[in-house]
């Protein structure tokens, strides 16, 4: 953030709510002077921003910083104005629990004046205070194993995809107060923030459409039959789920083919933000997931996707996340894409012990990606790196946290 305000005139964070933003925004404001710190959650602010926001901005020096911003979109026009005025980096500090890039008002006022940082809940590296990076190491010319054995974290994964890295509920070390806090989170969301953005009351669906959504977590989207199942009329149904992927409840993972023009015509797969809330909507605690054996691959999944969605926010390396399919249902859970068209395959299973069919679909992802293929990783349950053929391995789960620069190092 402090190198995005150095050059950049309008900074905004946004993310789900709950993930530390306003903590984090509140930090910089203390620690740059001249500075002042609005909420829009306030509503007496609330009003006066709606009421004249040329007028607000105008009466403000140094660092401002607006929290929720996406609740008062005049006020972008007006920073748009304050900006062209003065081009002066690190003016503007925003925060918005809202995906700016789906609000036309934002995107278009503030094109080439403003970087969008994205917050998401905390990632099992940073709850463990490392700097955790997957990613980098995958994308090394040879893969380095060593450090990475320890079967003993590797059993934790039923806790930590229960927990997620939303920061109170990683703070809770009661169940119950856990699930209390993640049922309020809900609530709070859906009866407030996306009745807010939709500007009609009701919106009594779009509960049941989430926990639907949450218990075919992984599943390729299929908006028709999704219509069927919730008796919501498509456009309805669309513009609903539009409002889960604006408050980053839910989030899309993309197709990939090795043509372009196919990755904009194939289904996406759905995941939720955090496996905490993912679990809590299927009714899942740690000691419930094991009689429901069916749910534990997909939840896993989830975990692991947001993990390397996380990591792919701050890694030096520019990597973009997609998923894998066949027409005959060969298929990758997550493909990893750098810029200069490198490929990394990555399936997850919930199991300890693996074989060669573990690979399938990995294999067929080889073959479409030809030179641009890398290497396949199977992430797995089990605590030790196994090496299947030279571009095939087999690492635990616990490499998504234990994964440091210190061990990305290749002598």
């Amino acid at each position: 953030m402090t190198i995005a305000l150095a050059d950049t005139p309008v900074v905004l964070v946004n993310g789900a709510r709950q993930t530390g933003k306003t903590t984090l925004v509140q930090k910089v404001a203390a620690e740059k002077q001249p500075s002042a710190y609005f909420s829009l959650d306030d509503a007496a602010t609330l009003s006066a921003v709606r009421a004249d926001p040329t007028g607000f901005l105008a009466a403000l020096d140094g660092l401002v910083v607006i929290d929720e911003v996406q609740k008062a979109p005049g006020l972008l026009s007006a920073l748009k104005v304050a900006v062209d005025r003065d081009r002066r980096p690190g003016r503007f500090l925003l925060t918005g629990s809202a995906d700016v890039l789906m609000l036309p008002e934002v995107s278009e006022s503030l094109a080439g004046r403003m970087e969008i940082l994205t917050l998401w809940p905390f990632s099992q590296g940073e709850i463990e205070g490392k700097e955790d990076c997957l990613l980098e190491l995958l994308f090394e010319d040879r893969l380095d194993l060593t450090g990475l054995e320890d079967a003993e974290i590797a059993r934790q994964w039923v806790d930590r995809v229960i927990r997620g890295g939303f920061p109170e509920v990683v703070r809770r070390e009661d169940q119950q107060r856990r699930q209390a806090w993640l049922a309020s989170y809900l609530t709070a969301i859906l009866q407030r923030d996306i009745r807010d953005l939709a500007n009609i009351e009701g919106l009594t669906e779009v509960p049941r459409l989430l926990s639907l959504l949450a218990a075919r977590v992984g599943y390729l989207l299929n908006k028709a039959e999704l219509s069927r199942a919730t008796q919501l009329p498509y456009t309805t149904l669309k513009r609903y789920l539009s409002l889960l992927e604006l408050t980053f409840l839910v989030q899309p993972l993309p197709a990939w083919s090795g043509n372009l023009g196919k990755r904009l015509t194939r289904s996406p797969k759905m995941h939720l933000c955090d496996s905490a809330l993912t679990a809590h909507l299927n009714g899942l605690t740690e000691d419930g997931l094991g009689r429901r054996p069916e749910l534990k691959g997909p939840l896993l999944e989830n975990f692991a996707v947001m993990e390397l969605r996380k990591q792919a926010s701050w890694c030096k390396r520019h990597v973009s996340l997609f998923h894998y399919r066949t027409h005959t249902n060969q298929e990758v859970d997550i493909v990893l894409e750098d810029r200069a068209g490198t490929i990394v395959g990555i399936e997850v299973k919930a199991t300890a012990t693996l074989g060669k069919r573990a690979f399938k679909g990995l294999e067929a992802l080889a073959h479409d990606a030809g030179d641009r293929f890398l290497r396949g990783i199977v992430l797995y349950t089990g605590g030790n790196p196994l090496t299947f053929t030279p571009k095939h391995h087999a690492l635990p789960l616990s490499v998504l946290w234990q994964a440091t620069p210190q061990k990305r190092d290749v002598s």
